[in-house]
């Protein structure tokens, strides 16, 4: 059975190339349970590869062809192996946190086939001190960032001693079991096409109230105040054409630290997070000799309401929209760059707010269009970036978790950088740490990692300037 690709997944399966893969990764780090013996890891493995049953979301391939007029649908794979998904793997010696993430770059370099199921999963031994981490990789067309944290809390369990909890791509028990199929021999276009009709018909009731957002957008974004379209960006290093080659960096800090420099400021932990981006930003082109006079500016996907835009669950699909946040980059003083973030994000959800979230997903993708179309029409360094970087912040889990008797101690992201945006910064909350994973472009983002303890610093000097 097929079924259409939502435009917003088939944005992120076109837009895809050898030099931007369109997948979000994610790190997981566990602690072993008491009296884990040596081949604890492969039995972790084995419980992820041995399932029962897959589900849905992890059995389909994006197929198109004459059948379906050239569309994109979704098809399930008749030829499913699940060791091409699942694999173990282990660190060379020292087996420091360096070469996991050496390893993590590299994994998250490599595109995913279209012919098969768009994720693969790697169960990682040989860390020193003795964790197990899991990395992880789905195609953006599948899932956004917020759906990958509800799959992942899905299988996790708030009792250490819990022990039959599935792997994130199994059928949950109790599920309503799916009708099994022949191959769609005697699929029809027109039963393709209605569906995509209907959808159209959908979305062009809810923007019939575009045109007034549209006039709104423009006229904050010429005054050069914040919306969801950009015309003030610098061109800045980020801002160039990458490979496919990917460098990730990671690190957490207390969300205590954060939430009491936002309580001493009269700001939100999101907007200490941009700042924190942007002091370590400002630090790290300073050393290179190339921030811009002007500031920059971050696009900040902003997830909508699941019950208003029907897309984000944890049965998968996107429901983001974005705001083009100046991060105060061209200001010397920490105290200053955070009050003029977060004037800048209230302004722009401020903007959004009078939008419907399909009117949100229409106005984000038109504000993030120049990033595609520059590139393909080859005026690379003519026109100005729409945005200089993008910086996401997905919440997770508050308490601490397990998965059958193993802590999860750490979750890092892993994200997609862009032809013109080669650093991507994304976050997620988890048992009390904010856990920050930064996602580059190898060759356009030299020394990704000394971006950590630009960090860190920039975390330091806000805790001064707030007194806190």
């Amino acid at each position: 059975m097929v079924n259409p690709i939502d435009p917003t997944a088939t944005g992120f399966l076109l837009a895809e190339n050898r030099n931007m893969p369109m997948h979000v990764g994610g790190l997981q780090l566990f602690e072993k349970p008491e009296g884990a013996g040596r081949g604890y890891v492969r039995e972790m493995y084995e419980q992820m590869r041995d399932v029962e049953e897959i589900a849905p979301l992890f059995l389909q391939h994006p197929h198109r062809s004459l059948r379906t007029a050239g569309q994109l649908v979704w098809q399930p794979d008749e030829q499913f192996d699940i060791e091409h998904h699942v694999r173990h793997s282990a660190l060379p010696k020292p087996g420091r946190v360096r070469e996991l993430f050496e390893l993590c770059s590299r994994l998250h370099s490599t595109r995913l086939a279209w012919e098969r199921p768009l994720w693969e999963a790697t169960i990682i031994e040989g860390l020193r001190d003795g964790r197990v981490a899991m990395y992880t990789k789905t195609h953006h067309a599948l899932v956004d960032g917020v759906s990958a944290m509800r799959l992942l809390a899905s299988v996790l369990s708030t009792d250490p001693d819990e022990r039959d909890m599935p792997a994130p791509w199994a059928k949950r028990p109790g599920a309503p079991r799916p009708v099994q199929h022949d191959p769609p021999a005697d699929v029809s276009l027109a039963d393709v096409s209605a569906q995509t009709v209907r959808t159209a018909l959908a979305i062009a009731s809810e923007a019939a109230g575009m045109p007034g957002a549209l006039v709104r957008t423009l006229n904050r974004s010429v005054r050069n105040e914040t919306s969801a379209l950009s015309l003030y960006a610098p061109r800045t290093i980020l801002n160039q054409n990458i490979t496919g080659s990917r460098r990730f960096a990671a690190q957490d800090w207390p969300i205590e630290r954060l939430r009491a420099v936002g309580r001493a400021s009269g700001t939100t932990i999101n907007d200490v997070v941009l700042a924190m981006v942007s002091g370590a930003i400002r630090a790290y082109l300073l050393e290179l000799d190339a921030l811009p006079e002007t500031t920059l500016v971050s696009m900040v996907p902003v997830g909508l309401k699941a019950k208003e835009s029907h897309l984000a669950s944890s049965d998968g699909g996107n429901a983001v929209g974005s705001v083009m946040v100046q991060l105060g980059t061209h200001l010397s003083d920490p105290a200053d760059r955070l009050a003029a973030i977060h004037r800048s994000m209230s302004d722009g959800k401020q903007g959004l707010s009078a939008m419907t979230p399909t009117q949100v997903l229409a106005m984000s993708a038109l504000g993030q269009a120049p990033a595609i179309l520059a590139p393909v029409l080859r005026m690379q360094g003519i026109v100005r970036p729409p945005y200089n970087l993008i910086v996401s912040n997905v919440p997770g889990p508050r308490t601490t978790h397990y998965w059958n008797g193993a802590r999860l101690v750490g979750t890092y992201p892993l994200s997609i950088p862009i032809n013109g945006m080669a650093l991507n910064i994304t976050c997620t909350s988890y048992d009390g740490k904010m856990c920050f994973g930064l996602t580059g472009c190898r060759r356009t983002v030299p020394r990704l990692q000394l971006m950590l303890g630009h960090l860190d610093a920039e975390l330091t000097a806000l805790e001064r300037a707030a007194g806190v």
